[in-house]
């Protein structure tokens, strides 16, 4: 593989991997993405620990333990997926230590269930927090109006937040002051405001995916210009969201709470696999790359990026064509921050239905253990 990906750190985004199985920790990979791409963290989610637990035999021996210490299929569920996370947050601790906190996080999700109930992601957070044990645990609860309330909460609180399923910039605009306030209750309150870190995920490539389905109904009704907005939406949604980082983060609001200590709320970038075959396979790493961010890529994007991406600072370049597109996209009656609710409506559907099909899974290997070991 290239340098490139050590090339894109230098210009201030840290890579995290969008991957997590026990194999991958036990056999390495890790480490050597540690030190061979420079990879800086790690995320998970309902769809990866399915793939992971349901698709190999390396967790029968801890699902056998577990129904015997008498556990439910979702105790099973979090042991698993904690230990590995756990494990893993461990291998990350080296990069965690020599970036003083900054990066070197690996992220956990809570159950997608709890998207639109306030208090129950407060306590599923908690628990995830209590249980892994490791300052370099990120816990996942999504941006939906109903967890705005538990993100501030658990910030507050001093548990890391990996804010997910984020689409459009009136939501990153209420993640951002939840964030800001729970800094100013802990500054309040006498707490330490410098070791508390976030980061606020917009998912790309679902974007386009939505947008495009819409442009396309305009171009069969004959609107020529629509065609020419195809693939756009998504990096214009997410160089404004920059944009509208920067005028958070280094304006006079944030600066009071800089000045003692208080780290900004980064932007991460996910859901960065093209889905369109026709769109290049690095279109959502190539132009928002950028200071102050991080980008989380399967392997796919990994070696796409490895073999043909092109490191440079572009993040901040073409604002004015990004704001072009989105009132573009107004004219011909696309809002995006409606398509940013039908997205995010959609998100915690897919993650609820990736959290059931585990879980179902799950069930069946834990029946067949239990007849093999009766």
């Amino acid at each position: 593989m290239s340098i490139s990906w050590k090339q894109v750190e230098t210009f201030g985004q840290s890579l995290w991997y969008d991957n997590l199985s026990r194999s991958f920790i036990s056999g390495g990979k890790i480490r050597g993405m540690i030190g061979e791409l420079g990879l800086r963290g790690i995320t998970s989610n309902p769809s990866i620990f399915e793939k992971s637990i349901s698709g190999s035999d390396e967790y029968d021996g801890d699902i056998e333990r577990s129904i015997r210490d008498g556990l439910s299929t979702d105790e099973i569920y979090e042991r698993l997926t904690t230990d590995d996370v756990r494990s893993a947050c461990d291998v990350m601790r080296p990069v965690f230590d020599s970036t003083n906190g900054v990066d070197g996080y690996v992220s956990i999700e809570v159950d997608p269930h709890l998207a639109t109930k306030t208090q129950e992601s407060i306590d599923a957070a908690r628990r995830l927090w209590a249980t892994i044990d490791r300052p370099n645990v990120m816990i996942k609860i999504p941006g939906t109006p109903e967890c705005i309330p538990a993100i501030r909460q658990c910030l507050t609180e001093g548990i890391n937040v990996n804010i997910t399923l984020l689409f459009g910039i009136g939501n990153y605009t209420n993640v951002a002051h939840a964030y800001l306030d729970a800094l100013r209750e802990r500054r309040k309150r006498g707490d330490d405001i410098s070791r508390i870190a976030s980061v606020a995920s917009f998912f790309l490539s679902r974007v386009d995916t939505n947008v495009d389905a819409k442009l396309e109904a305009k171009i069969a009704s004959a609107n020529g210009s629509a065609s020419s907005l195809m693939g756009k939406a998504a990096v214009a949604n997410a160089k404004l969201a920059y944009e509208k980082y920067l005028g958070i983060f280094h304006g006079p609001e944030f600066a009071e709470l800089k000045a003692v200590g208080a780290r900004p709320q980064r932007c991460l970038w996910a859901s960065v696999s093209t889905k369109n075959p026709k769109y290049s396979d690095t279109m959502y790493i190539d132009p928002l790359i950028g200071p102050e961010t991080v980008t989380t890529v399967p392997d796919e994007t990994i070696e796409a990026f490895s073999d043909h991406g092109k490191a440079a600072n572009t993040l901040s370049s073409n604002t004015k064509e990004a704001h072009e597109t989105i009132d573009r996209l107004r004219e011909l009656g696309i809002d995006t921050e409606q398509v940013a609710a039908e997205l995010q409506i959609e998100g915690v559907k897919k993650f609820v239905d990736a959290f059931e099909s585990l879980s179902k899974n799950l069930e069946k290997k834990r029946n067949a253990i239990e007849e093999a070991i009766a």
